[in-house]
């Protein structure tokens, strides 16, 4: 960001969307897209490595806006702030609603799988599990909202997140152990809704941290950079050796020339 913007700033003002620093998730996300268009023959190889190098110079969203702005997928441009909405993996795109709805049947969700903003859950004289133990969380909030009528609602959670409720039970039981993270930086997730003649009941599950997951995906991300970095100094190589070579053949025939 430019300094002598910042100091002549008012103190208080807000701060213009294209000022605010852009993070490493900006960054992966941007050079994705670039990734995908130079596959599609969008971009040449030239032009590629020029615009991955732009972005990993970039300091603010400013800067990373224009790389991408005449791309498909630019629609998908970063936006700051701990409580974007989750993306699909990939996309710029908000991840959809879960829906689990068992009328006299069973519905459930678990093992590895990125969780929206919003899961509703219905169970009419059926059962709903949701399992969180081993799920990703793109963002911090998440809020799950459950009916229950003569039936079960079942949603486990690691144990090092936030659980919050605001729910009731009418002739039935809405049990949430309600937890407060120490990290405040954890997923914080909001059990609403009720439960008639049925149960809801949240709980962590004991020995499931989400920290090792988080360490994983951060990998994966690092990793990703690393991947693009490389492929970046291997272009410019290649890019800076042809010049080479072209500047020699000239020099060669203007010789011959003269």
């Amino acid at each position: 960001m430019d300094l002598t913007k910042a100091a002549s700033r008012p103190a208080g003002a807000p701060v213009a969307e294209a000022d605010i620093r852009a993070s490493d998730a900006d960054r992966d996300r941007i050079a994705a897209i670039l990734r995908e268009a130079l596959a599609e023959g969008r971009l040449d190889p030239e032009e590629h490595a020029e615009r991955i190098d732009t972005v990993y110079r970039a300091k603010t969203l400013g800067e990373l806006e224009p790389v991408v702005r005449d791309l498909p997928a630019a629609g998908g441009r970063p936006q700051p702030g701990p409580d974007t909405p989750a993306t699909a993996p990939g996309t710029g795109a908000p991840l959809p609603d879960q829906n689990l709805v068992a009328i006299f049947s069973a519905a459930s969700r678990k093992g590895r799988w990125h969780v929206p903003a919003r899961i509703n859950a219905v169970a009419i004289f059926g059962s709903v599990e949701i399992d969180l133990t081993e799920a990703v969380f793109p963002q911090q909030q998440v809020q799950i909202t459950v009916t229950s009528l003569f039936g079960s609602v079942e949603i486990l959670v690691p144990e090092n997140v936030t659980l919050r409720s605001n729910g009731s039970g009418i002739l039935g039981s809405f049990e949430i152990d309600t937890h407060e993270a120490a990290d405040g930086d954890a997923p914080q997730i909001q059990v609403n809704g009720f439960a008639v003649l049925g149960s809801v009941e949240a709980r962590p599950q004991r020995g499931a941290l989400i920290s090792d997951l988080r360490d994983r995906v951060w990998q994966n991300h690092r990793d990703l950079r690393r991947q693009l970095r490389d492929e970046h100094r291997e272009r410019h190589e290649l890019l800076r050796l042809d010049r080479l070579e072209r500047r020699d053949r000239f020099r060669k025939r203007d010789d011959r020339g003269r």
